[in-house]
């Protein structure tokens, strides 16, 4: 059964309004013309409203990893320093090394973000090119202070890659007044968009020096796409109906305001906090796993109980009319995870809280 809006709190791909899965359907179009080059500059200018940019925003089919990919390949030469806290900055870690580049893993538990103290530390025992780190770990729910991790990083003339999957739209990031070097997103996150499209900004220092990196290969090849957004062109095939959603979206984006949207999910986030202490105060143990002050506005992972299931727990939340997830990677059965982004309103969270809720309930009296 289909459920209705407003029900699907999966961490990504997350909701996805009706009327921009409507647009979706629209006939297509020649992607080498006048009408494809005015669907580019509008959907890059909404583009440039959410990440805060004057800098062409990158268009490409591909999911976040390959964004992730490009950010690596397209890096200056040498070594990189890779932050890790959770699954997918240890994937960004393993593709710096899947691209043959002498990586130096710097670990935290999972759920914590990196003391700029240890990072500094770190940058000051050797000479990296650049650094990895994931702005909203969507795996527990961290979020990095990339603006300080940057301006650390330059500091040690090392370029910052910032995958912020889960952070764009939903967390605010200001691309150009924090000297991002590349920063990118995935259409199905906090876009609220379907899946199968990456979109990133590279500053003008770093695109300048890609020309000189070797190895960059080809479908991930940022200069080119520097060269092709000059005619509101990408270098390969889009996928023209997700930037058809996406035109319709970013429309409501910038109608709703981007400040505001980035309050809207702050206040989910203070629902979902509100709701984790309520539950341990009656006797559920349900901790948000990220610290106080860490929190992604977009995802939340919640420690369960000694004995739950994550996956007892899913099912029973997907049969009281919600989708949630289990956990992630080493975490999978001991939490799950509530994505509050998109068009999500905390109304709505509040009914999925109240569904998850219930379901630990039920499962501890059957303890």
């Amino acid at each position: 059964m289909t459920a209705a809006f407003g029900t699907f709190f999966n961490p990504g791909p997350t909701e996805v309004r009706p009327e921009v899965l409507r647009a979706m359907s629209r006939p297509m179009i020649g992607h080498r013309g006048a009408v494809y080059e005015a669907l580019h500059r509008n959907v890059v200018a909404g583009l440039q409203h959410v990440f805060r940019t004057a800098r062409p925003v990158y268009l490409m089919t591909a999911s976040g990893t390959g964004l992730m990919e490009a950010a690596v390949r397209c890096a200056p030469e040498g070594p990189v320093l890779s932050l890790v806290n959770g699954a997918f900055s240890e994937r960004f870690a393993r593709i710096a090394q899947a691209c043959d580049r002498r990586t130096r893993v710097l670990a935290v538990p999972w759920g914590e973000t990196h003391p700029l103290d240890l990072v500094e530390q770190a940058l000051a025992d050797e000479t990296f090119a650049a650094m990895t780190v994931v702005h909203s770990e969507t795996s527990t729910g961290a979020l990095s202070d990339v603006r300080a991790l940057t301006e650390l990083a330059h500091r040690y003339g090392t370029m910052c890659l910032v995958d912020s999957v889960s952070g764009v739209g939903g967390n605010p990031l200001e691309t150009d007044a924090w000297g991002l070097d590349f920063v990118f997103t995935g259409s199905q996150k906090a876009l609220a968009l379907p899946p199968g499209m990456a979109f990133g900004v590279a500053s003008e220092p770093y695109i300048l020096q890609a020309g000189a990196t070797p190895g960059r290969g080809r479908y991930f090849d940022l200069v080119e796409f520097e060269e092709y957004s000059r005619r509101s062109q990408v270098p390969q095939t889009p996928a023209l109906p997700i930037l058809f959603a996406a035109e319709e979206q970013l429309a409501a984006i910038a109608e709703e305001g981007i400040e505001r949207r980035w309050a809207r999910h702050a206040a989910m986030l203070d629902a979902a906090e509100r709701w984790s202490e309520g539950c341990i105060a009656d006797g559920i143990e349900v901790p948000i796993l990220a610290r106080p002050g860490e929190r992604s506005a977009t995802v939340s992972a919640f420690r369960l109980p000694e004995g739950v299931k994550s996956g007892v727990i899913v099912r029973r939340v997907e049969e009281l009319g919600y989708t949630i997830a289990t956990g992630f990677g080493v975490m999978r059965e001991t939490a799950v995870r509530v994505g509050h982004m998109g068009d999500h309103t905390v109304d709505g969270l509040v009914g999925c809280l109240a569904a998850l809720r219930e379901a630990l309930f039920e499962a501890k009296r059957a303890h």
